[in-house]
């Protein structure tokens, strides 16, 4: 039986902790251990410009924006990933930085392996043709793997693939495939 999965995540440095939009980190909420708000449903952490300050001192690169041309081949990446592990993509769409995925896979693949080998194989893809980031990865680590409800019986009403230029600079169109 398959598990189907909502699978986002960001380009480095784009969403840090402490952002003003609310991130999920390990923080310290009261005396005790440090806890992290990741659990689907629950509240994030609030903007915090102090860690936020912090996390973008850290950084060893500039934030990463893919270009539109980046975003296709990280597209075609996802598509060939999916086909190579037998794995059902019935959506995704790539913007300059993030990227959302639907996916369905038999239920004893994690998500954290769905989402690991997605963007590990897309960093690849992109590794051949641009120079690596200073970063040393194009991605933030981890990211959001949610399943999506009933997901045993989830049946797609369509397959979409999207290249989204809201943030791009270049002003290019936008570009369905």
């Amino acid at each position: 039986m398959a598990c189907t999965w909502l699978l986002t995540s960001t380009t480095y440095g784009t969403w840090l902790p402490g952002d003003a939009r609310g991130s999920v980190s390990t923080v310290k909420n009261a005396p005790g251990p440090r806890v992290r708000h990741n659990v689907y449903g629950t509240p994030y952490d609030p903007g915090m410009p102090g860690l936020h300050r912090f996390a973008q001192e850290k950084l060893k690169c500039p934030p990463i924006l893919l270009t539109s041309e980046q975003a296709n081949v990280v597209l075609a990446q996802f598509q060939e990933t999916a086909r190579y592990r037998h794995w059902v993509l019935h959506a995704a769409a790539v913007m300059s930085n993030h990227f959302h995925l639907v996916v369905s896979a038999p239920e004893e693949v994690p998500s954290t392996n769905l989402l690991r080998d997605f963007k590990s194989y897309a960093a690849r893809a992109l590794n051949r043709q641009w120079p690596k980031p200073a970063s040393g990865t194009w991605w933030t680590e981890s990211g959001s793997r949610r399943p999506l409800r009933g997901t045993k019986q989830w049946k797609p009403r369509f397959t979409t693939w999207a290249i989204s230029p809201a943030s791009w600079r270049c002003g290019s169109p936008p570009t369905t495939i």
